[in-house]
């Protein structure tokens, strides 16, 4: 293995590790085409010369072909896991050994070193910041302000992070223009709702082994992420159950064929339950004492908050791992209940995250996006953005492209039509 001629700083498990993240990342790259084509084109024209990345993100062989590219594109990369479970450290291990880019990311690493590899890459001073779910930017504008006269603008990859961010800017507290990423069609339309459902299903079935087909599953929350999920779950032959505070979400899962219902009434129906709200304590007490024994209980939204996991500690007299990602909580009178991956990302925790096929829109976006800024930064306002409408639509063209699927265009009469006022009278 070839190792970077100039050794990055890092904090990765065992280096050791990295042939073997060089040929999954090379695997994912061959499903990422449209990364591919931004990363030739800006491998020739340095766009991101001079500037320095720091990108809090899940540390898979995904993000290493950003990484790769955010690199070819001329751009200073520090990389740091956004959620201690998420990191792949063969991959970890491959970004420093083969591709030279500063990574801090361990894989079950403990609260205070998630936080010390975030402030590691704050450290290095970045003009632009990329994170999903928000934590590098709030430990900036929290505990390192200092670092915040060299940033220009940032990323945001998932809705819980551009929730926390338009908080941010709501209370004129956010220092730089931010780009939500999940904002893209291209992103939330595909990423979380075909990358979430099927990695999500993939996750629990990999930690439990169980049978879909038959059980009742429900679902919390009828977001993308949560529509996808319920969706892969009914494919398998389960019984789907949604719950809901938004009643145009509700109406539209009604619509769908699932039934809503309330978490009170879903609890002691449900063989699992999965959570997908950005919410906190969506599972709680009440719901955990009315479950069935056996009960399964995940998580697939960003943090761990959804499950209120203090509160089965509390009611718990017992616990006990019983396979991977898999713990056991006995409680009052005998009955188990068992939570998956820590209530952490199970598609992270137990599984490889999103196929490379969709984070290859995402990521896209993100380069694209990180484009934009370096050339329009300074005419922006501190706050949250859309993605624009010209990336979301080149990244869906090259997509069809890399598909070999060829759309229509408007005739010149077709342009008038819809130009036209007057026309259709």
């Amino acid at each position: 293995m070839a190792v970077a001629t100039k050794a990055p700083k890092y904090d990765v498990t065992d280096l050791e590790l990295a042939d073997a993240g060089v040929r999954r990342t090379e695997w994912a790259a061959r499903e990422m085409p449209v990364l591919g084509q931004i990363r030739a084109r800006i491998a020739k024209e340095r766009p991101f010369a001079g500037i320095r990345i720091a990108a809090c993100l899940h540390v898979t062989t995904e993000t290493a072909n950003l990484a790769r590219t955010l690199k070819a594109g001329g751009a200073d990369v520090f990389v740091c896991g956004s959620n201690p479970l998420s990191t792949q450290d063969d991959v970890a291990a491959a970004l420093v050994a083969q591709y030279g880019i500063a990574t801090y990311a361990i894989k079950g690493e403990d609260h205070k070193t998630y936080y010390s590899h975030i402030v590691s890459c704050i450290e290095a001073r970045p003009h632009v910041t990329m994170d999903d779910g928000c934590d590098l930017v709030t430990v900036l504008h929290t505990k390192k302000r200092d670092y915040l006269r060299d940033v220009f603008a940032g990323t945001e990859e998932t809705s819980t992070g551009v929730t926390r961010l338009r908080a941010m800017a709501a209370g004129k507290v956010l220092r730089y223009p931010v780009i939500a990423i999940n904002d893209a069609d291209t992103k939330h339309l595909f990423d979380n709702r075909y990358g979430t459902g099927q990695s999500t299903m993939d996750g629990i079935i990999r930690s439990t082994n169980m049978l879909i087909a038959g059980s009742t599953v429900v679902i919390a929350g009828y977001g993308w992420c949560g529509r996808g999920v319920a969706t892969r779950a009914k494919g398998l032959g389960a019984t789907v159950l949604v719950t809901e505070i938004d009643p145009v979400k509700a109406l539209e899962a009604a619509m769908d064929g699932f039934q809503v219902v309330s978490m009170a009434e879903a609890a002691p129906r449900g063989d699992l339950l999965v959570t997908l709200t950005g919410n906190k304590s969506v599972i709680r007490r009440e719901h955990f004492q009315a479950m069935k024994d056996g009960a399964i209980v995940a998580n697939s939204g960003h943090f761990n908050v959804e499950i209120d996991i203090p509160a089965l500690e509390r009611i718990s007299v017992s616990k006990r791992a019983v396979r991977a990602f898999v713990d056991e909580y006995r409680l009052r009178g005998g009955k188990r209940v068992y939570l998956l991956g820590e209530g952490r990302l199970i598609n992270l925790a137990a599984a490889e995250g999103h196929p490379a096929m969709v984070m290859d829109m995402s990521f896209a976006n993100q380069a694209l996006c990180v484009e934009h800024l370096r050339k329009k930064a300074k005419t922006l306002k501190k706050d949250v953005y859309r993605v624009p409408r010209d990336i979301d639509q080149e990244v869906a063209r090259l997509k069809l492209k890399s598909m070999g699927i060829a759309v229509d265009a408007l005739t010149p009469e077709q342009e008038r039509y819809m130009r036209a006022w007057s026309e259709g009278t």
